[in-house]
């Protein structure tokens, strides 16, 4: 990212910054460096010590050495950027600062300030000794992958500094990630924002926040579209994973609020953002367009295609202000994860092929998919074959359909193997036990659908009753032949995910 200050400030006051100790802090108060506000100043306000500044500011030196901090990051991190502010220190700010961090494995260790000043601690150097201008925002980006937890600001020799941002991307503790569902986008999970169509009244990085918005201002705002089109935020999930819910807040937002939003996602490990904004990106869309509420929480729990992603595309419609957008789901559990592809990758040629067939009854995507083995990691799985399904022909998607037993029914077209027999089985369990009439219905409609399309009538029937399956099955028969294929692939895509899940942990 080339504007690093998009990235969350790691040291931020509201994300639990604050500074634990420094050497002089005479005319203004050290715990100033972290406001969250602009730095201001009152002409004519004065201390007993002297004149009023906003911001840290130590004593004039009389001896060699210099001035320093020691400020406890709010959350761990890696630093892509520091801002030195100087603003209003004009006669008085220092000449020059340095930067350096550790890492003391947790934010708030026991004997915190003392294992600080040990001499065990290892310190290592963020930003060398660096000239800084007067009245002035200085930036600095930061080129490292070190997580810290700790920072030690020094000046020299001596003077005033208004504000210390330091943004980069949180690295939470592996166990808090494992820690069942999290919110996938919130900085405190390491999610970021990649690249924005706009922020004029309010910064995209606003929306991950984990705390309230206190206003509109707080959140993220666009300004008023005059022409066609709409805004959109490019995002990256602190870990890869599976959305389950969504929470878009309007909160504050009354007569400037979005009139729809839509939120799409896709797997791409290491893209830039020109990657992510390219046409030729494919991008799964899981919350279609839906319209919003002012000042309001909405939250969507019936989402579509939600395979496991790393970035999020969050469309509003036409333009406006959104508080904050949650995306609640699981992370990716590496250790897990690793031993699951593991056993697929060491399979041979031809028994992957088979336990692939197994998932989407396709010859030629289950030889597509073997093919591509090994894989890095099920997220990279899961994107390969939604990737290849989509690649192939109207024949591949209708065979892999022949392989389904018609809903309600126990045999398929195509032969199955005893473990595709056997998640069948589970997944339509609700329809077998559906009353007389409605399996009836179920084996009438499906006769009409089989004649009218030439192909059993499929849909992802994990978690749906038979009353429900019974009235899509009876929507969809009305649709074109064309409509109709494609959105029997698109459930295909949901099942074959589902069982590539279970075959990993088989």
């Amino acid at each position: 990212m080339k504007d690093f200050t998009q990235l969350a400030d790691l040291a931020s006051e509201r994300l639990g910054g604050k500074v634990l100790a420094a050497n002089d802090d005479f005319f203004a108060p050290k715990e100033n460096l972290l406001k969250e506000s602009k730095p201001i100043f009152i002409e004519g306000k004065y201390t007993s010590r002297g004149k009023w500044m906003d911001g840290w500011e130590t004593r004039r030196r009389r001896t060699p050495g210099h001035d320093w901090c020691i400020i406890r990051l709010g959350l761990p991190g890696i630093i892509r950027g520091v801002v030195v502010d100087t603003r209003f220190f004009t006669g008085n700010f220092p000449e020059r600062f340095s930067l350096e961090g550790c890492d003391l494995g947790e934010p708030q260790p026991k004997n915190e300030k003392k294992k600080l000043s040990s001499a065990s601690v290892k310190w290592t150097q963020i930003a060398l000794e660096t000239a800084l201008k007067g009245d002035s925002q200085n930036l600095f980006p930061v080129k490292n992958e070190i997580r810290f937890t700790h920072l030690r600001l020094k000046i020299f020799p001596d003077g005033g500094v208004a504000r210390l941002r330091v943004h980069g991307e949180a690295v939470p503790d592996a166990i808090r990630i494992s820690r069942g569902e999290i919110d996938l986008a919130s900085v405190e999970n390491g999610g970021s924002v990649v690249v924005s169509s706009d922020q004029f009244y309010g910064a995209p990085r606003n929306l991950l926040m984990p705390y309230p918005a206190k206003n509109m201002g707080d959140g993220w705002e666009t300004k008023r579209r005059r022409g066609p089109g709409h805004d959109w935020v490019i995002l990256k999930h602190g870990v890869p994973g599976t959305i389950r819910r969504i929470e878009v807040n309007t909160a504050h937002f009354k007569g400037n609020f979005p009139e729809s939003c839509s939120l799409e996602t896709c797997y791409a490990k290491d893209a830039t953002a020109a990657d992510l904004r390219s046409e030729s990106r494919a991008w799964n869309e899981v919350l279609p367009r839906t319209k919003l509420k002012p000042n309001a929480r909405h939250i969507f729990r019936e989402l579509q295609n939600a395979p496991t992603a790393t970035h999020v595309r969050f469309h509003i419609y036409p333009d406006g202000g959104v508080s904050r957008l949650r995306l609640f789901g699981r992370g990716e559990l590496a250790a897990d994860e690793s031993a699951q592809i593991d056993a697929l990758n060491l399979l041979s040629r031809t028994k992957a092929q088979k336990a692939l067939l197994d998932c989407c009854g396709s010859k030629r995507w289950a030889e597509q998919m073997a093919a591509r083995i090994p894989f890095a990691s099920a997220a990279e799985l899961l994107q390969t074959a939604d990737d290849l399904w989509k690649q192939l022909s109207r024949i591949d998607w209708v065979e892999a359909f022949q392989h389904h037993p018609p809903i309600g029914g126990k045999r398929a077209t195509a032969k199955q193997s005893s473990a595709a027999k056997k998640w069948s089985a589970g997944e339509q369990s609700a329809s077998q036990r559906a009353s007389a009439d409605v399996l009836a219905a179920l084996a009438a409609e499906n006769r009409t659908y089989a004649e009218k399309f030439g192909y059993v009538f499929l849909i992802c029937a994990t978690g749906k009753t038979s009353e429900e399956i019974l009235e899509s099955l009876r929507q969809r028969i009305s649709n074109n032949p064309e409509t109709e294929l494609n959105i029997a692939a698109e459930e295909q895509l949901k099942i074959t995910r589902l069982r590539l899940e279970k075959l990993l942990k088989s």
